[in-house]
């Protein structure tokens, strides 16, 4: 998939000012999809709308469901200076060594992962296409999550720093900024010899681009003024405070690319492990589920979650919304 093919993709996805945002969410599963090969895309493409839609359904049900929130990061500094190689990376080892409470506390994206993984498995297997398309929709939006540096640490925000708001800076007013011009084109999908370990992988990579990001930050902010950091923009009918075009575009030179490799990470990661599960399942053929359909009622409580506005009725980590 060449730029300008992304970039008419981009231009036919609303902005957002959420999270990796419902924006860059959204993006990130229509290039995986594009990725797939014909034995797959002839689905996949079909419900390619879906999978758009559906990629920030994990983020709306945040409010309402108390266990969704730790499915979303890892705070990996709670574990110690060796967290990458300390932390068991199955399930039941981590639940043996740390206890699931604590597991629960602090995060539990790449094992959540994993369990999506042999979920969408049995799915291609059975041939339930409406399992199919939500399982790929929500597990792209749990493996971007997991390319997220700020998802894996507790200073998610800058709030531990001084940094307030930081974690939107980096990942949905810089891609709102500047996507059109990332080149996000990945060849076809890899199958995962080990999955468990690929998704552990990116939050590494992930992790290890942390401090980067809050450096920049700071030596940028002792650069520019306040009115120089900051502008206002509309949004619907509001005026909202953002981060500065300049400071933006200082922020996205001097990471040097992270951004867009992050989002380039997240693109592969998804669209590999839905590779894999299909292939695990054993290449079933997917072109009769090709014509499925949701139920009307479906369809319109689907239309209804999407344009309800969230009601805060549990406690959730305030970056992501």
């Amino acid at each position: 998939m060449k730029k300008g093919v992304v970039l008419v993709m981009l231009l036919l996805i609303p902005f957002w000012s959420e999270a990796w945002g419902f924006y860059a969410h959204r993006l990130i599963n229509r290039l995986a999809v594009m990725t797939l090969p014909p034995e797959m895309l002839v689905f996949y493409k079909r419900h390619i709308a879906y999978l758009t839609a559906q990629a920030v359904a994990p983020d709306r049900r945040r409010y309402a469901v108390e266990d969704e929130g730790p499915r979303h990061y890892i705070d990996l500094d709670v574990y110690g200076d060796s967290a990458l190689f300390k932390v068991p990376h199955r399930w039941d080892q981590a639940v043996a060594q740390y206890t699931e409470d604590t597991l629960m506390a602090y995060g539990i994206v790449p094992w959540h992962l994993n369990l999506m993984r042999y979920q969408l498995t049995e799915a291609f297997k059975r041939g339930d296409a409406r399992a199919i398309l939500r399982l790929s929709a929500e597990m792209g939006h749990y493996a971007a999550d997991a390319n997220v540096p700020l998802h894996t640490t507790q200073n998610y925000n800058g709030q531990l720093t001084g940094q307030h708001g930081i974690h939107g800076f980096w990942e949905s007013r810089v891609p709102e900024l500047f996507a059109t011009d990332y080149d996000l084109f990945t060849g076809p999908p890899q199958y995962l010899e080990n999955p468990q370990e690929a998704i552990w992988q990116a939050v590494a990579q992930a992790h290890q681009a942390l401090d980067s990001v809050f450096a920049l930050e700071r030596q940028l902010t002792t650069e520019f003024a306040e009115d120089r950091k900051y502008s206002y923009e509309e949004r619907g009918n509001l005026t909202v405070r953002v981060y500065s075009r300049d400071f933006s575009e200082a922020f996205q030179r001097g990471l040097q690319g992270q951004v867009e490799r992050q989002m380039l990470a997240s693109i592969q990661l998804v669209s590999n492990l839905w590779y894999t599960c299909w292939v695990d399942a054993g290449q079933p053929d997917l072109a009769p589920l090709a014509s499925f359909k949701f139920s009307d009622q479906e369809e319109l409580q689907r239309e209804q979650d999407s344009s309800a506005d969230p009601q805060e009725s549990i406690s959730v980590r305030p970056h992501e919304f």
